[in-house]
């Protein structure tokens, strides 16, 4: 009986697949959605063999069946378009632009590449890590003694690259130095 199902379903195949996949292509945008639009039909009819009726009958049986996988297709497509718009949305309000930081951000790293080794190391733990000197002193091996000063004249020698005003202490990302003046050096009078 297998060799029979096999041998009707690949007659059908062959008499109806062009009719199938034309029928497909003139209604969908892009010809991979008719070629799936098609499998899928094909899936059908292989699994709905036996109610597939003989002679002419067949082929407007196949567009019924390729009409309502289309209809599947097009409902699933809006399905993924309307999720697609929700997380954008919801991307956009939990997310906010950074456009605006990553600019900032190229000047600061440019900045970086041109200070010593040892000023890159502490300013990225504190910077980039957003650790403070008593962490940074443990990350380092150091005391906090040896790494205030280092970061301070770090801090310094990067506000000098970057042309800022000595008041301004680019902190850690998120950092709000008018919240913390003890981190700002303070112009001398």
């Amino acid at each position: 009986m297998t060799d029979g199902r096999e041998e009707t379903f690949r007659r059908l195949y062959a008499e109806h697949f062009d009719a199938v996949l034309g029928f497909a292509l003139r209604r969908t945008d892009r010809p991979e959605d008719a070629g799936d639009v098609t499998a899928d039909t094909f899936l059908v009819v292989w699994r709905r063999l036996a109610h597939v009726p003989a002679g002419d009958e067949a082929r407007p049986w196949m567009y019924g069946v390729a009409r309502r996988v289309l209809a599947n297709h097009r409902r699933g497509d809006r399905r993924r378009t309307h999720l697609g718009e929700r997380l954008r949305r919801e991307l956009a309000a939990a997310v906010p632009d950074v456009s605006d930081g990553v600019v900032q951000r190229a000047d600061v790293t440019a900045a970086m590449r041109r200070l010593s080794a040892r000023d890159q190391e502490v300013l990225e733990l504190h910077l980039w890590e957003g650790l403070e000197p008593r962490e940074i002193a443990e990350v380092l091996g150091l005391t906090t003694v040896v790494v205030r000063p280092r970061l301070s004249r770090a801090r310094a020698r990067l506000r000098d690259l970057l042309g800022e005003d000595p008041g301004n202490d680019p902190g850690p990302p998120g950092h709000d130095p008018s919240r913390h003046p003890q981190l700002t050096r303070k112009e001398r009078p």
